[in-house]
């Protein structure tokens, strides 16, 4: 059941702070005076550690062996089935042998499958198991409930607003990567 900060009344894995608004800093700093890129960069700072400090926890609602850094690739499989590692590891930007062995222990606790690319049979296709894709379903599904427990009293197009947003961060900075500047 989600408490009224929109966290599971049983989950005490994350911290204690995970459920804090920008404005319940230690510091009490709600970031005045700070320039529009160094506001900017704290509260992505804060939100990586906040997602950092809830990965394990969102990560072992899919299965209880899956490391923290599995549920991203997860994901980005169940959206894009057949990718290859190689497209895997270029879109999180690490290397090939990082993704192999993500993928290896995937494949071990039975969330995905590897299958012959068609078009190369050197390569291989990523796709989720049935378990792979119930299971994490079910974790993203806790995960909504979550957020839409967390910002009850936000207008929906203000979180679409913030979707849209950070969709267009990502697309930037990705680019901006592979600008080379």
């Amino acid at each position: 059941m989600l408490s009224s900060t929109g966290r599971s009344s049983t989950d005490t894995s994350e911290a204690p702070d995970a459920g804090k608004g920008a404005d319940d800093q230690s510091l009490g700093d709600d970031g005045a005076g700070l320039g529009p890129f160094e506001g900017l960069e704290r509260e992505i700072r804060l939100l990586i550690r906040r997602a950092q400090s809830s990965g394990t926890s969102i990560a072992r609602r899919v299965h209880p062996e899956l490391d923290a850094s599995a549920y991203p690739l997860l994901a980005h499989i169940a959206e894009r089935p057949g990718a290859r590692g190689s497209d895997l590891a270029t879109f999180f930007g690490v290397g090939r042998a990082t993704v192999s062995r993500q993928l290896s222990r995937l494949v071990e606790l039975g969330l995905v499958e590897r299958t012959v690319d068609p078009e190369d049979s050197r390569g291989q296709r990523i796709t989720l198991t049935p378990d792979g894709a119930e299971r994490l379903d079910r974790a993203r599904a806790s995960r909504v409930a979550m957020l839409e427990g967390a910002l009850a009293t936000w207008e929906t197009e203000d979180v679409a607003q913030l979707a849209r947003l950070l969709n267009r961060y990502s697309a930037d900075i990705v680019a901006w990567k592979q600008s080379g500047r």
